[in-house]
């Protein structure tokens, strides 16, 4: 560490006040502040504007102010809301100094802090931040929302609670959850306001705030949490007869494998499963950390997806709607994933090639669909390709094997670039 002079202090406050009488030391002894408007001005009250150093302040574009704390002479103080080593300034601060000039005092951090208040456990918690993220960030959470079933939502003033809420709640199908706002950890008017998320939807909820999310039937996990995130899938592209489904009719086991590598599905993401039919491709996507959204037009086909989603142990949402007009009002996903679709294919691909933020993939056993699909994804922008899926399992044969064919199905992928 170096002297005094030339230390950054980075110091967790835990409301308006640093959180360690070390961290309270190196505030006193800073010749700059830098820090947020609302903890600079707490500052500013107790200490009176004569007896304020020199302060910054930490605002979009954040360049300006990195630079005038690097080139500090004296000791300065970097204000951060909790632990700043988590979701927080350390790491852009350690980005522009030296790590040997950088001290951190941390505070409880603000997710601990509001679990505390609800008197959870949160190793099993998911969290995500919505921070500066625009409509990535409001994907990303209500793909956690959805696959829960324990999550925490570091909100922003552009994906507040009450918006959040809203919108979870307009997702058909989606798993319940019940919510808590934490609002003003620490602070004397700190408030907790727990509810559905309709309820939530209609509230406001003063800045810095913390989001919790998890499902009323198990707000304690019924195993102690050894790894986090925990891992859910310990293999995939599972057999067919791993999930319930009509005479044969479930995406095939080769093929699925083919279309979760182009799906890429994982935590924080949002999954479109349209045409879902036994509900595979989508319990598979969640057994991986996504949020899934899964509908059919087929009500047989809905509740197939929701017993073999209970039956894997994941939540995700399904509702009866036909594509491409059931697809309105939803959250833009991800990928999606188009298994069906029948005379409305055409317009449902239109629809996903134009909402998906990475990729989507299309399954076809039909040989004249093949080059149509691809030019749509392409006219759409997306970069495609394709590949025919096809193979033949070993089955035992009088005392020896043979090779059992599956059908032909093309897997065809259009990727944003």
């Amino acid at each position: 560490m170096t002297g005094l002079r030339t230390a950054i202090h980075v110091v967790g406050l835990a409301g308006d006040r640093p959180a360690t009488p070390e961290g309270a030391a190196a505030l006193a002894a800073a010749t700059l502040v830098a820090g947020g408007a609302l903890p600079l001005a707490a500052l500013r009250e107790r200490l009176g504007a004569d007896a304020m150093p020199e302060t910054v302040l930490l605002g979009a574009p954040l360049a300006p102010a990195l630079e005038r704390i690097a080139a500090h002479d004296g000791p300065v103080a970097v204000l951060a809301s909790g632990d700043p080593g988590w979701f927080g300034i350390v790491r852009t601060l350690a980005r522009s100094v030296e790590a040997e000039r950088i001290v951190v005092h941390p505070a409880p951090s603000s997710v601990a802090r509001a679990f505390s208040r609800v008197a959870l456990p949160w190793d099993d918690a998911r969290v995500v931040s919505a921070h500066a993220r625009g409509t990535e960030g409001i994907t990303a959470v209500l793909g956690a929302l959805l696959a829960g079933p324990k999550v925490a939502v570091l909100t922003a003033p552009d994906c507040d609670p009450a918006f959040l809420a809203c919108a979870y709640s307009r997702i058909p199908g989606a798993p319940e959850r019940t919510l808590a706002v934490c609002e003003r950890l620490d602070a004397p008017d700190q408030r907790v306001t727990i509810g559905s998320p309709t309820e939530i939807a209609g509230g406001t909820f003063s800045d810095p705030n913390v989001l919790l999310a998890w499902a009323p039937d198990r707000p304690v996990a019924s195993a102690r949490t050894a790894i986090q995130p925990p891992r859910t899938a310990t293999s995939w592209a599972l057999p067919e007869d791993a999930f319930a489904h009509r005479a044969g009719m479930i995406t095939k086991r080769e093929v699925r494998a083919a279309a979760l590598a182009a799906l890429g599905p994982g935590p924080g993401d949002l999954v479109w499963d349209v045409g879902c039919g036994s509900g595979s491709v989508a319990v598979e996507c969640a057994l991986l950390g996504a949020g899934v959204i899964a509908l059919d037009h087929a009500e047989e086909a809905v509740e197939l997806t929701r017993r073999n989603a209970l039956s894997h142990g994941v939540e995700l949402a399904v509702t009866r709607a036909a594509a491409p007009s059931g697809l309105e009002g939803l959250p833009d996903p991800d990928v999606a994933f188009v298994g069906g679709g029948g005379a409305d294919l055409d317009a449902i691909v239109d629809v996903a090639a134009v909402r998906s933020r990475r990729a989507v993939v299309v399954t076809l056993a039909t040989l004249e669909r093949i080059g149509p699909v691809l030019d749509r994804l392409a006219a759409a922008g997306l970069r495609t390709e394709g590949t025919l899926v096809q193979g033949s399992r070993i089955r035992p044969f009088v005392g020896q094997h043979r090779l059992e064919p599956i059908n032909p199905t093309a897997v065809l992928v259009g990727r944003r670039d």
